[in-house]
């Protein structure tokens, strides 16, 4: 008996987009079903893992390093594969969504390293899943070019060798592609996002004396890691490149994975080039699962909790020591301030924080780090230039001083910061402020000087509900409750209609983004990520 034929992948309920059949071609398709029907089963079963995992975290409000993998973290001979030489020198990383003109700034921005965004930067609307991936074909093919059609200007890409080096990232495992399915069902996000830039680009990059780098988002653990490396070897044979092509740095920006940094690594030894501290995505990953651990979890306004906090220096110092020990890169976190046009005395306050940040991040040990916006490369590459000088990392420093304990990872309660009512305000403000915009079809939202993210998005309406499920009471003895988030938000939704008018109001969709923001903060059931309701909201 023959085997049946294989599905075909469908295009579900999409406009036609201009050029859409440079990247939706047959065989490009052809690959992503491929990958679909080889390794959605696994993803599934690890998406249904996480709720294990999460519901024994709840049970007995600890987490440890894995007795299983104790072999692994024990054995000192093994190393991640060398980096590229595209892949040395990575002090500044620049990050940002792949419309035409964030992917010519971002490559000409002076920066090393671009992270080219198809996850938390930008709303996968089916226009940004599609043209993005144009945007990044035409750059390779310097075909790219843009004029604002406001100001009039235009933007060119500068010589190849001027231009930062690109790590795409996929969305994460959890998220499903509704515009493309195979036998009815929607194939993961991710596996739409790497196959289709994977089998467009791999070869191309070859040729320009890069390759296909990737970083991948929202890692829970080592087995997820495993099915990645799976994908990689699957489609280098596909495509008909050498095995280790593909270079992946991973974000620790779950506190599962940072009990398993060194596991994640070995999974991926041959195809890793390092490990990245996320960090607002990591702050939402211990309030939602130590949500329910009581008193000792609760997180003080996410403002407070800087990089110094006892625990996430545990976090910083444990991956750069993980990461140098075993020949990997460790990049440091995200400086997200927005120069002000019209403010100098705010930007010198911001550039005083950054390079601050990014001299300790560089003298902890970090090999490059994170920046939002261009103005912000040259402050981070002086910091990284004062100690790295010549050299393109500093993977020498093992760090051995370094000795975190399973405790010092979740020690929250080490921070003397308290909730306030600032804080109450400042989580629903930019709760709706940057759900209003996702539900536009923007990912990276500039919000009171800060580049905004789902991750930010995500911290603030978790602390919404954990503050309201511990009944923390704030600095101005008001307690956290449903009817004290409705009334901040009720207030909030007012001031924004004052700020900007009737008619830009009624033009947007404030009112959606209140209203599921407090779905997301106040239901009893806590939604694993804010993305999956809103996807059935966004249009396109």
């Amino acid at each position: 008996m023959s085997a049946p034929a294989p599905s075909t992948l469908a295009i579900v309920d999409a406009e036609p987009l201009p050029r859409q059949e440079e990247v939706l071609t047959d065989a490009a398709l052809a690959f992503v079903a491929e990958l679909h029907r080889r390794f959605t089963p696994r993803r599934d079963e690890l998406l249904a893992r996480r709720a294990e995992r999460r519901a024994e975290i709840a049970r007995t409000s600890t987490l440890d390093f894995l007795p299983e993998t104790a072999a692994v973290r024990a054995d000192d001979s093994w190393k991640v594969a060398p980096a590229p030489d595209a892949l040395q020198d990575r002090r500044v990383e620049i990050t940002g969504p792949t419309d035409r003109k964030m992917t010519i700034n971002a490559l000409n921005s002076g920066a090393k390293v671009w992270l080219a965004d198809f996850e938390d930067a930008s709303a996968p609307t089916w226009e940004n899943v599609v043209l993005g991936q144009l945007n990044l074909m035409a750059a390779y093919t310097r075909t790219i070019d843009f004029t604002d059609e406001r100001t009039g200007k235009s933007y060119a890409l500068r010589p190849n060798e001027e231009l930062a080096t690109v790590v795409m990232r996929p969305r994460g495992w959890h998220l499903d592609e509704r515009h493309l399915q195979v036998d009815g069902r929607p194939v993961p996000g991710a596996l739409v996002d790497f196959g289709l830039y994977f089998f467009h680009n791999a070869q191309r990059l070859l040729d320009l004396g890069k390759g296909p780098y990737f970083y991948l988002p929202k890692t829970e653990s080592h087995l997820e890691a495993r099915l990645w490396n799976e994908v990689f070897v699957f489609a280098q044979d596909y495509v008909g490149i050498p095995q280790g092509t593909v270079r992946a740095t991973v974000l620790i920006e779950t506190i599962t994975a940072a009990y398993e940094m060194e596991e994640i690594l070995y999974e991926l030894r041959d195809h890793a080039s390092g490990l990245n501290a996320g960090r607002w995505d990591y702050l939402f990953s211990i309030v939602k699962n130590f949500r329910d651990g009581g008193e000792k979890f609760v997180l003080p306004d996410r403002n407070a909790v800087t990089m110094t906090a006892p625990f996430m220096r545990a976090y910083t110092e444990l991956l750069v020591r993980t990461c140098h020990k075993r020949g990997a890169h460790a990049i440091g976190g995200m400086a997200a301030f927005i120069p002000s046009r019209r403010d100098a005395e705010v930007n010198k306050v911001a550039f005083e924080k950054v390079r601050a940040d990014k001299d300790r991040e560089a003298g902890d040990g970090f090999d490059g780090s994170w920046v939002a916006h261009p103005d912000l490369v040259p402050i981070a590459m002086e910091s990284f230039d004062k100690v790295l000088g010549d050299k393109p990392n500093q993977k020498d420093r093992l760090r051995e001083d370094v000795d975190v304990k399973a405790a010092d990872l979740i020690a929250i309660d080490s921070l003397d910061a308290k909730p306030t009512y600032a804080g109450l305000v400042n989580a629903v403000q930019v709760g709706i402020r940057y759900i209003e915009a996702w539900l536009r079809g923007l990912g990276a939202v500039a919000i009171f000087n800060l580049m905004e993210d789902a991750a930010t998005a995500e911290i603030s309406r978790s602390q919404i509900w954990q503050w309201i499920n511990a009944g923390v009471v704030l600095d101005n003895g008001e307690r956290v409750t449903a009817e004290l988030a409705r009334k901040v938000a009720a207030e909030e939704l007012a001031n924004i209609r004052a700020e900007i008018g009737d008619e830009a109001f009624a033009a947007g969709n404030w009112q959606q983004a209140h209203d599921l923001l407090l779905t997301v903060s106040l239901d009893e059931d806590y939604a694993d990520f804010l993305t999956l309701p809103a996807y059935e909201q966004l249009k396109g």
